[in-house]
């Protein structure tokens, strides 16, 4: 996420966080770097240069004068300001009306309207303990009610049909009733979207927010498309009464541009991030977390959280109650921990939210892609119980019976049992032992030379 932004920043940075002293020549080299950065980063140009002058006026102040180490002290106030571009707090829904409270999502066609109503639902059904009910107002693209109608089954939501044929305030007020009926808290409003803003869409638009009043209207932009998200989220905004924004495809963004210039355009909060094609992939927005890891200073709490939604933690429990007495540790419990990590998003999804370990997250998506995580488990799937719990009788027909049944190579599977050895040594050092002795044994994972992770194929 916003990798290129990051290299860039943190680069910048870099050469003033060891200074002992800070001048106004110092600092304006570093800040000509990180104004360049955020232009790069598509970032709009007065977000820039309000940015760039907050920063310097705070930097050549008494906070960053005084303090014993002014080259950190900088470093704080440009994570401050980041924040402050983004928005000083996280700032979910206002859920707080009568049931059921409307949310209603507006954007342009393409930006992922559909999938965030059913992210959305996910996310207010699993977090929030509400009952959801999800309707689509597209009566453009039949297809978008099949999808929607799809993805509320995915995701356990009340799914209200709606056809092309009728008007979307009729459909929206349709969906009220029926949603007041089932006891739902929330209806969520799936809106048609346009290949451009146009009056007649603006006009359709406002005239279903009139019809069923939504406590949020939230504009749904795709992060990839810039700066112009921003201005297109200002054109939405003069037309709705916005009270928030979704940005969506922020996994593939490496630029942030989105992401820095929204809120100070529109003046309206980003509250949720789309950050995979998945439904659970929807993030709660927060301006800290985000600020650290663009400095490359990571986001434990985000990781936190995720392994105390997404870890099963009966397994995870299991496997240290085996690790402590000192059992060997298997094939099955290798693949229950490649299954835990792919809940988590991956490796590289992982890395990502640790101090420090942005660039090694980019190695780790080149080396280990989901797809060897999914070879590796099919792979121990191939295998006969007994086998997954003894792995050094696998030899010669045993391993092309494993292959052929995984449509795999010998040299994968040899791969895969040097890595499971090497974890399993891993793991008997920690037989009592604690943290360090895992942390050395980790050092065995890696490849001379420090080169990242062992090559996956």
């Amino acid at each position: 996420m916003f990798q290129s932004l990051s290299e860039r920043l943190t680069q910048s940075l870099r050469t003033i966080t060891g200074k002992a002293r800070l001048t106004e020549d110092n600092i304006q080299g570093t800040l000509r770097e990180v104004r360049m950065a955020l232009l790069e980063a598509d970032v709009a140009l007065p977000v820039v240069k309000n940015f760039v002058e907050a920063v310097k006026q705070r930097a050549l102040g008494q906070e960053v004068m005084s303090s014993l180490s002014p080259g950190q002290a900088f470093l704080k106030i440009v994570q401050a300001e980041l924040e402050a571009v983004m928005g000083a707090s996280s700032e979910g829904l206002n859920l707080s009306a009568k049931p059921p409270a409307v949310v209603l999502l507006a954007g342009l066609q393409g930006a992922g309207k559909t999938t965030s109503a059913a992210k959305l639902a996910r996310h207010l059904r699993e977090r929030e303990k509400k009952k959801v009910t999800v309707v689509s107002a597209d009566v453009y693209r039949p297809a978008a009610i099949k999808q929607l109608e799809t993805l509320a089954g995915e995701v356990g939501a009340d799914f209200f049909p709606s056809t092309p044929d009728q008007k979307p305030v009729d459909i929206a007020n349709a969906a009220l009733e029926h949603a007041r009926i089932q006891f739902s808290d929330v209806l969520i409003v799936d809106t048609a979207g346009r290949l451009a803003v146009d009056e007649a869409m603006m006009a359709e638009i406002a005239e279903l927010e009139k019809a069923v009043t939504p406590i949020e209207t939230l504009f749904v932009v795709d992060a990839m498309t810039g700066q112009d998200a921003a201005n297109t989220a200002k054109a939405f905004g003069d037309a709705l009464p916005l009270t928030g924004v979704i940005l969506t495809k922020v996994d593939a963004d490496s630029r942030g541009g989105a992401a820095l210039s929204v809120r100070q355009i529109t003046c309206k909060p980003i509250k949720f991030l789309g950050v995979g094609e998945k439904t659970e992939a929807l993030d709660p927005f927060h301006p800290d977390r985000l600020a650290s890891r663009i400095l490359g200073m990571g986001d434990v709490l985000s990781l936190i959280e995720e392994a105390e939604q997404k870890v099963d933690k009966a397994k995870a429990e299991r496997l240290a109650r085996k690790v402590k007495k000192g059992k060997k540790f298997d094939l099955e419990d290798l693949r229950d921990q490649l299954q835990q990590m792919n809940n988590m998003g991956g490796m590289a999804s992982m890395l990502d939210k640790l101090p420090g370990m942005g660039g090694m997250a980019q190695m780790a998506q080149a080396q280990i892609e989901n797809k060897s995580f999914a070879r590796m488990e099919a792979m121990i799937n191939s295998m006969t119980p007994r086998e997954r719990r003894n792995p050094e009788i696998i030899q010669g027909s045993r391993k092309r019976r494993i292959t052929q049944g995984s449509g795999t190579q010998v040299q994968d599977l040899n791969r895969l049992l040097k890595q499971h050895k090497q974890m399993a040594k891993m793991m008997k050092k920690m037989k009592g032992g604690g943290m360090e002795k895992m942390m050395r044994g980790l050092g065995g994972m890696m490849p001379p030379g420090g080169g990242g992770l062992p090559p996956m194929r």
